[in-house]
C-alpha cells in the first residue's frame, strides 16, 4: 500500500476556478498549494473551458496527483448557471480522466462538514479552519482557492470509507457506473 500520495482538490468554475493540493504521509497531511483560474476576462463559453481542462492538465502533469476531489454542483434555481456549472466540472473531470486519475466527487455541504463540522458553514469559517488545520499564514483575497483546497482536505478525512461520493478510476469505470446515460 502507498504511503505517500497527493490529492487534487477541485472548485470548478467559468468565472473562477479554484484549485488546492495536500501531500499525504502516512495519517498525515501537508499543504502543498492553492491557487484559482480566472476567467472573467474571457467571454467566450468554449474558451473557458478549454482554460479548464488545459489548466487542469498543467495541474497534473506538473504535481502528479494520485487522486482528485472534486466539488459537485449543488443544485439551484438557476438553469443555466447550473449547465455552466456541470460544464465546468466535466470538463475537469475529463482531464483527470484522460490521465487514468481516480475522481471523487463531493457535494458542498459533505465538503464543509468535514472542514469546520457544520454543513451550512461560510466560505470564510471553511478558509479560517483551513487555515488553522494547515498552518496557512495568509489567505487569498478570493476564497474559490479555499474551498478547492476544501475538497482535498475533505477526501483525505473520508479516506477509506466507502460511502464518499461517486468516484471513477477512469473512462470505462465512468460508463459502467453510468450506463443509463450513455446512448446505445
Amino acid at each position: 500500500m502507498k504511503t505517500e500520495k497527493i490529492i487534487l482538490g477541485i472548485d470548478p468554475g467559468t468565472t473562477i476556478m479554484g484549485f488546492g493540493l495536500i501531500k499525504v504521509v502516512g495519517k498525515q497531511m501537508e499543504f502543498l498549494q492553492m491557487n484559482e483560474l480566472l476567467l472573467t476576462k474571457y467571454k467566450d463559453p468554449y474558451t473557458k473551458l478549454k482554460l479548464i481542462f488545459d489548466r487542469t492538465v498543467e495541474l497534473i502533469d506538473t504535481y502528479h496527483p494520485d487522486e482528485i476531489a472534486i466539488e459537485a454542483p449543488f443544485f439551484g434555481k438557476n438553469v443555466q448557471s447550473m449547465l455552466k456549472l456541470g460544464r465546468a466540472q466535466g470538463v475537469a473531470m475529463a482531464a483527470g480522466l484522460s490521465r487514468q486519475i481516480p475522481i471523487t466527487e463531493y457535494l458542498p455541504k459533505k465538503i464543509k462538514m468535514a472542514i469546520t463540522g457544520n454543513g451550512n458553514a461560510s466560505k470564510e469559517q471553511v478558509a479560517k479552519m483551513l487555515q488553522s488545520t494547515l498552518q496557512l499564514k495568509t489567505l487569498p483575497k478570493n476564497l474559490d482557492s479555499t474551498d478547492g483546497l476544501a475538497a482535498a482536505v475533505c477526501h483525505f478525512y473520508n479516506a477509506g470509507r466507502v460511502e464518499v461520493g461517486k468516484s471513477y478510476s477512469g473512462w470505462d469505470a465512468f460508463v459502467k457506473q453510468n450506463e443509463g446515460r450513455v446512448k446505445k
